[in-house]
Protein backbone atom coordinates (compact mmCIF):
# COMPACT_ATOMS: atom_id res chain seq x y z
CA UNK A 1 0.00 0.00 0.00
CA UNK A 2 1.24 3.41 -0.81
CA UNK A 3 -0.53 7.01 0.11
CA UNK A 4 0.26 10.56 1.09
CA UNK A 5 -2.87 11.38 2.14
CA UNK A 6 -5.68 12.30 -0.03
CA UNK A 7 -8.55 14.73 -0.54
CA UNK A 8 -11.70 12.23 1.04
CA UNK A 9 -9.17 11.88 3.71
CA UNK A 10 -8.95 15.50 4.04
CA UNK A 11 -12.19 16.52 3.94
CA UNK A 12 -12.86 14.72 7.54
CA UNK A 13 -11.64 17.11 10.20
CA UNK A 14 -11.38 15.46 13.38
CA UNK A 15 -9.25 15.90 16.75
CA UNK A 16 -6.08 14.32 17.36
CA UNK A 17 -3.94 14.19 20.18
CA UNK A 18 -0.01 13.41 20.02
CA UNK A 19 1.42 11.50 23.33
CA UNK A 20 5.13 12.09 23.17
CA UNK A 21 4.71 15.20 20.82
CA UNK A 22 8.32 16.58 21.53
CA UNK A 23 9.93 13.77 20.04
CA UNK A 24 11.44 13.58 16.36
CA UNK A 25 8.65 11.52 15.69
CA UNK A 26 5.86 13.39 17.55
CA UNK A 27 6.69 16.44 16.24
CA UNK A 28 6.66 15.01 12.40
CA UNK A 29 2.97 13.03 13.35
CA UNK A 30 2.17 16.95 14.50
CA UNK A 31 3.27 18.40 11.35
CA UNK A 32 1.04 16.37 9.21
CA UNK A 33 -2.16 16.21 10.82
CA UNK A 34 -1.76 20.19 10.78
CA UNK A 35 -1.11 19.94 7.45
CA UNK A 36 -3.90 18.06 6.90
CA UNK A 37 -6.45 20.57 8.39
CA UNK A 38 -7.12 18.23 11.29
CA UNK A 39 -7.25 19.91 15.13
CA UNK A 40 -3.76 18.44 16.99
CA UNK A 41 -3.03 18.28 20.97
CA UNK A 42 0.37 18.15 21.32
CA UNK A 43 1.41 16.77 24.74
CA UNK A 44 4.66 16.07 26.30
CA UNK A 45 5.98 15.27 29.15
CA UNK A 46 4.89 18.54 30.77
CA UNK A 47 1.60 17.95 30.61
CA UNK A 48 0.38 14.78 32.37
CA UNK A 49 2.17 11.01 33.20
CA UNK A 50 1.34 8.80 29.78
CA UNK A 51 1.26 6.18 32.46
CA UNK A 52 -1.34 7.24 34.41
CA UNK A 53 -4.95 6.44 33.18
CA UNK A 54 -6.23 9.82 35.05
CA UNK A 55 -4.04 11.77 33.36
CA UNK A 56 -4.54 10.19 29.92
CA UNK A 57 -8.62 10.65 30.36
CA UNK A 58 -7.99 13.95 31.32
CA UNK A 59 -5.98 15.22 28.32
CA UNK A 60 -7.64 13.09 25.72
CA UNK A 61 -11.34 13.93 26.74
CA UNK A 62 -13.08 15.30 23.46
CA UNK A 63 -10.71 13.98 20.88
CA UNK A 64 -11.68 11.35 18.25
CA UNK A 65 -7.97 9.53 17.96
CA UNK A 66 -4.88 9.59 19.84
CA UNK A 67 -1.27 8.74 18.74
CA UNK A 68 1.22 7.54 21.13
CA UNK A 69 5.27 8.65 20.36
CA UNK A 70 6.21 8.44 23.94
CA UNK A 71 9.92 6.72 25.72
CA UNK A 72 11.14 7.95 28.99
CA UNK A 73 14.79 8.31 29.43
CA UNK A 74 16.12 6.16 32.76
CA UNK A 75 13.13 4.25 33.14
CA UNK A 76 13.24 0.41 33.26
CA UNK A 77 11.78 -0.51 29.35
CA UNK A 78 9.93 -3.90 30.99
CA UNK A 79 7.67 -1.19 33.36
CA UNK A 80 7.25 1.63 31.42
CA UNK A 81 6.14 -0.04 27.96
CA UNK A 82 3.09 -1.90 29.35
CA UNK A 83 2.58 0.91 32.10
CA UNK A 84 1.79 3.18 29.79
CA UNK A 85 0.13 0.53 27.57
CA UNK A 86 -2.09 -0.19 30.06
CA UNK A 87 -3.31 3.67 31.20
CA UNK A 88 -3.23 4.57 27.64
CA UNK A 89 -5.94 1.40 27.15
CA UNK A 90 -7.73 2.21 30.51
CA UNK A 91 -7.41 6.19 29.64
CA UNK A 92 -8.41 6.70 26.22
CA UNK A 93 -11.31 4.02 26.61
CA UNK A 94 -12.86 6.10 29.21
CA UNK A 95 -12.18 9.27 27.18
CA UNK A 96 -14.43 7.61 24.30
CA UNK A 97 -11.24 7.83 22.28
CA UNK A 98 -11.62 5.07 19.33
CA UNK A 99 -8.75 4.97 17.70
CA UNK A 100 -4.71 4.60 18.77
CA UNK A 101 -2.02 4.04 16.48
CA UNK A 102 1.14 3.35 18.98
CA UNK A 103 4.67 3.61 17.60
CA UNK A 104 6.33 0.35 18.08
CA UNK A 105 9.70 -1.01 17.25
CA UNK A 106 11.35 -3.01 14.32
CA UNK A 107 12.93 -5.25 16.82
CA UNK A 108 9.89 -7.24 17.90
CA UNK A 109 8.63 -6.96 14.57
CA UNK A 110 8.60 -10.86 12.43
CA UNK A 111 10.48 -10.67 9.13
CA UNK A 112 9.11 -12.60 6.42
CA UNK A 113 10.93 -15.96 7.97
CA UNK A 114 8.42 -15.67 11.10
CA UNK A 115 11.35 -14.86 13.39
CA UNK A 116 11.47 -11.44 15.61
CA UNK A 117 14.21 -9.18 13.83
CA UNK A 118 15.91 -8.83 16.95
CA UNK A 119 16.37 -12.57 16.71
CA UNK A 120 18.13 -12.82 13.49
CA UNK A 121 21.79 -13.62 13.10
CA UNK A 122 23.89 -10.38 13.86
CA UNK A 123 21.22 -8.08 14.91
CA UNK A 124 22.57 -6.17 17.43
CA UNK A 125 21.84 -7.11 21.08
CA UNK A 126 23.23 -4.05 23.52
CA UNK A 127 19.96 -2.82 23.62
CA UNK A 128 17.83 -6.02 23.87
CA UNK A 129 15.91 -4.94 27.22
CA UNK A 130 14.49 -2.13 25.31
CA UNK A 131 13.43 -4.02 22.40
CA UNK A 132 11.80 -6.88 24.72
CA UNK A 133 10.03 -3.91 26.87
CA UNK A 134 8.71 -2.44 23.74
CA UNK A 135 7.11 -5.82 22.96
CA UNK A 136 5.74 -6.42 25.97
CA UNK A 137 4.15 -2.80 25.88
CA UNK A 138 2.69 -4.66 22.81
CA UNK A 139 1.13 -7.33 24.79
CA UNK A 140 0.24 -5.00 27.68
CA UNK A 141 -2.00 -3.53 25.01
CA UNK A 142 -3.21 -6.70 23.38
CA UNK A 143 -4.40 -7.23 26.83
CA UNK A 144 -5.83 -4.45 28.36
CA UNK A 145 -7.51 -2.55 25.65
CA UNK A 146 -11.46 -2.11 25.94
CA UNK A 147 -13.94 -3.24 22.96
CA UNK A 148 -14.31 0.39 22.20
CA UNK A 149 -10.53 1.13 21.50
CA UNK A 150 -9.10 0.26 17.95
CA UNK A 151 -5.74 0.15 17.94
CA UNK A 152 -2.65 -0.43 16.08
CA UNK A 153 0.99 -0.68 16.43
CA UNK A 154 3.32 0.69 13.73
CA UNK A 155 7.02 0.81 13.70
CA UNK A 156 9.46 1.36 10.82
CA UNK A 157 10.09 -2.35 8.99
CA UNK A 158 13.82 -1.43 10.08
CA UNK A 159 14.35 2.60 10.61
CA UNK A 160 14.32 5.44 10.18
CA UNK A 161 16.49 7.81 7.86
CA UNK A 162 18.92 9.36 9.52
CA UNK A 163 18.92 12.97 9.28
CA UNK A 164 16.03 15.61 8.38
CA UNK A 165 15.05 13.54 4.88
CA UNK A 166 12.23 15.30 3.26
CA UNK A 167 9.98 12.36 2.75
CA UNK A 168 7.60 12.67 -0.13
CA UNK A 169 8.14 9.37 -1.50
CA UNK A 170 5.34 7.11 -0.28
CA UNK A 171 5.33 4.53 1.73
CA UNK A 172 4.28 0.61 2.17
CA UNK A 173 3.91 -2.02 4.93
CA UNK A 174 6.33 -4.79 5.26
CA UNK A 175 7.68 -7.41 7.40
CA UNK A 176 10.52 -6.54 9.83
CA UNK A 177 14.34 -5.90 7.84
CA UNK A 178 17.18 -4.81 9.43
CA UNK A 179 18.08 -2.71 5.94
CA UNK A 180 14.89 -0.75 5.18
CA UNK A 181 14.37 2.90 6.04
CA UNK A 182 11.76 5.30 5.75
CA UNK A 183 11.83 9.25 6.34
CA UNK A 184 9.74 10.61 9.50
CA UNK A 185 7.68 12.37 7.37
CA UNK A 186 6.36 9.29 5.44
CA UNK A 187 5.91 7.67 8.26
CA UNK A 188 3.87 10.14 9.89
CA UNK A 189 1.75 10.26 6.55
CA UNK A 190 1.33 6.39 7.32
CA UNK A 191 0.52 7.18 10.71
CA UNK A 192 -2.38 9.61 9.74
CA UNK A 193 -3.59 7.39 7.38
CA UNK A 194 -4.35 4.82 10.01
CA UNK A 195 -5.98 6.94 12.18
CA UNK A 196 -8.90 8.40 8.99
CA UNK A 197 -8.80 5.13 7.35
CA UNK A 198 -7.84 2.03 9.67
CA UNK A 199 -6.82 -1.13 8.01
CA UNK A 200 -4.69 -2.29 10.49
CA UNK A 201 -6.48 -3.52 13.92
CA UNK A 202 -5.04 -4.87 17.16
CA UNK A 203 -1.32 -5.62 15.95
CA UNK A 204 1.94 -4.55 14.88
CA UNK A 205 2.77 -3.62 11.23
CA UNK A 206 6.33 -2.28 9.81
CA UNK A 207 6.39 0.97 7.54
CA UNK A 208 9.05 0.80 4.96
CA UNK A 209 9.38 3.83 2.10
CA UNK A 210 7.48 3.01 -1.48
Amino acid sequence: MTNQGNNEQTRTRIRIIVFGAGGRVGRAVVAEARARGHEVTAAGRGDGDVTSAADVARLAAGHDAAVAAVYETGAAPGEFFPAAARALAAGLGGAGVGRLVSVGLASVLPTRSGALLMDTPGYPQERREFYVGHGAGTEALRAAAPAGLDWAVLSPSGDFTPGEAPGGGGYAFAPADAGARIPHADFARAVLDELLTPTVHRTHAGVTEA
